[in-house]
């Protein structure tokens, strides 16, 4: 199930970091950026990859935002550990 949730939030936030690099770059082009007043001095290439990245980690946050409000409060509040090895205050009842 872990893997599954895995896959809901990395593989959209791809798709949508990928989206969002082509419109970004349809726009503005690398070689005029500028940080702190100075030019950027990363290749064309690299502007690319570093902003696709972080596009992409900004996706991954919404979408595992958007996965953890989604689980039911069963979900969140089970206890991982076997029941005759629950600390107290754990609830003894329920699957793990």
């Amino acid at each position: 199930m872990a893997s599954q949730r895995w896959m809901w939030i990395v593989w959209p936030a791809f798709l949508v970091a990928g989206i969002l690099e082509v419109l970004v770059f349809a726009m503005v082009d690398p070689q005029d950026l500028h940080w702190f007043g100075q030019p950027v001095a990363i290749s064309r290439q690299g502007v690319y990859t570093l902003a696709f990245f972080v596009f992409w980690l900004i996706a991954m946050l919404s979408s595992g935002l958007t996965t953890l409000l989604s689980m039911s409060p069963f979900e969140v509040n089970r206890c991982p550990l076997p029941p005759d090895a629950r600390p107290d205050g754990c609830p003894k009842q329920g699957p793990c």
